[in-house]
């Protein structure tokens, strides 16, 4: 699986009708708030190109996408860290995920209410914000009251974390998200609890079918918004996206290009996440399969064989790479392998996105 995407947002902003036009799920998008009770899980294909154009060069008997779990909960309120609304535990329901994306209402209509009933989304962003804060602000001050008697007791693990508690109790108390805090050494440190502000952001700007460019000002409050913090932030019109749900692979293309559009907004989610969580697609082709493996950036290669079974990590002896740009002018490994294209390399390589692998290990 590619990466994990918790939905977040308020009632009636969107997150349903763009989880079902995404996931083609049919979880229940109806106008009143609290629509969504338990939480709705979707696993999707995530389009890449690439793949489909190494599937006619191999003609494999089957094509195996990298795929994204979406996870689209119940719309939070003010005061639902303190159990308003459906309450605190839906939050609960998106700790483990890689990512948030947190879909801003940008579009006016009169038929959809507005839980606060006006469309005005840096205030609807600031609810949302706080209310995360609070559950972590929860979360750490929890952390703190059991860790003190191990800290008397002399427990190293909580010696060394204890002073990033109480950074990230001060940091919350303030307003202030954790990742503004947090590095990668500080972060591992607090890793166990989960903390839904030190999750990586994506701003989703839901927007009306005229604004599609996303020069409303609502839909430039909400990049403004994600500039500042250095989140990722991605237009997405719901009604589009539902309509191309319904869509053949020719139809899709077809109305996408009469929209004056390259991608759908889950294509653009998916990269937005990609980029923001550091992340990269190598390839493995041949006749039984041609498949998109996801691994971090500047990862080794024994790293990206693990991700298709520890061991291949374990006992990798070497990588055969070939580029992608290499394979598809040559159309074939084997004209690859003629033309000195075809690498083979170590434990120290470095994999780059679009690499075409095959590993070598022995166990």
């Amino acid at each position: 699986m590619g990466f994990n995407c918790g939905i977040i947002g308020l009632p009636n902003v969107g997150k349903s009708t763009i989880f079902n036009a995404m996931t083609a799920a049919g979880a229940e998008a109806s106008n009143y708030p609290f629509c969504t009770i338990n939480p709705n899980i979707g696993m999707v294909p995530l389009r890449d190109e690439r793949i489909f154009k190494l599937s006619e060069l191999a003609r494999p008997e089957r094509v195996v996408p990298t795929a994204v779990e979406f996870v689209d909960i119940a719309g939070i309120v003010k005061g639902a860290s303190k159990g308003e609304g459906l309450g605190n535990q839906f939050l609960g329901n998106i700790r483990s995920v890689d990512t948030i994306a947190h879909v801003v209402r940008c579009f006016e209509d009169p038929q959809v209410v507005h839980v606060d009933g006006k469309v005005d989304p840096c205030s609807d962003i600031e609810v949302i914000e706080t209310e995360l804060i609070l559950a972590d602000l929860d979360a750490v001050d929890k952390r703190i009251e059991r860790s003190a008697k191990l800290l008397k007791a002399g427990d190293k693990a909580i010696a060394e974390a204890m002073p990033v508690y109480n950074a990230l109790k001060k940091t919350l108390e303030e307003g202030n998200p954790a990742r503004s805090i947090l590095s990668k050494e500080t972060g591992a440190l607090v890793k166990d609890l989960n903390l839904l502000t030190a999750k990586p952001i994506i701003y989703v700007a839901n927007v009306s079918d005229d604004d599609l460019d996303g020069h409303s000002l609502a839909a430039q409050a909400v990049k403004g918004v994600a500039v500042k913090e250095g989140a990722g932030f991605v237009i997405i019109c719901g009604k589009i996206e539902s309509e191309i749900a319904e869509l053949s692979e020719e139809e899709r293309a077809e109305f996408l290009s009469g929209l004056g559009l390259k991608e759908s907004g889950l294509d653009r989610l998916a990269a937005a996440a990609y980029k923001l969580l550091g992340l990269i697609t190598y390839f493995t082709v041949g006749k039984k399969e041609v498949r998109a493996w996801t691994v971090e950036r500047d990862s080794k290669a024994p790293k990206a064989a693990g991700v298709i079974h520890s061991d291949f990590e374990r006992g990798f002896i070497k990588a055969e790479v070939i580029a992608y740009d290499d394979f598809i002018a040559c159309g074939t490994e084997a004209a690859c392998r003629e033309k000195g294209l075809l690498r083979v390399e170590g434990k120290d390589y470095i994999v780059k996105d679009g690499d075409i692998m095959h590993f070598r290990f022995n166990v």
